[in-house]
């Protein structure tokens, strides 16, 4: 079994479809392609429990996607894996384009201003429809910082450094 630092979350089955053992799975990225060209996947259940499993079709239904798993053929099988995060191993993902990232590799940086104040530490993202919203915690204190061009300056992954350039007012709140 692959570490889980090789993992990305790429979604989590929400319930079954049907009688035949398919599931029903939130995407985080709406990305396809990558699950289509996957021959498997590992599911990580919510106590951290992982295991393989051989992918038979991935249909796009609804905003959601609907798995076939292999070896699975009745909703029996699939109920225990709702709650399930469905992950690819980094290998089977494309690298991010210029100015993209993974979430996965941008929680846990630390979040500075271009003046050099230390923010605090990046520790969620989520998303709004426009944009994604990064949340920075810093003790009891947390910013919600828009992930867009005018205010995201620098991301340093290998310094572990995201710079912004905060909106006047942004951090006051």
């Amino acid at each position: 079994m692959p570490e889980s630092d090789a993992l990305i979350p790429v979604g989590k089955i929400i319930g079954a479809h049907g009688i035949r053992g398919q599931v029903r799975v939130y995407s985080y990225s709406g990305n396809l392609e990558s699950l289509r060209a996957a021959r498997s996947v590992v599911l990580k259940s919510p106590q951290g429990d992982m295991s393989e499993v051989a992918l038979k079709s991935v249909i796009p239904h609804s905003g959601k996607i609907i798995l076939g798993l292999k070896d699975f053929n009745d909703i029996n099988q699939v109920l225990p894996l709702v709650g399930s995060e469905v992950c690819l191993l980094r290998s089977q993902l494309p690298e991010p384009e210029k100015d993209e990232y993974y979430w996965r590799d941008l929680i846990g940086l630390e979040v500075v201003t271009t003046d050099g104040a230390v923010i605090g530490s990046l520790v969620d993202i989520f998303e709004t429809g426009s944009n994604d919203v990064y949340v920075v915690r810093s003790g009891e204190r947390e910013y919600l910082i828009p992930a867009v061009a005018s205010v995201i300056s620098n991301v340093d992954l290998e310094s572990g450094k995201m710079t912004i350039t905060p909106l006047e007012g942004l951090l006051d709140l």
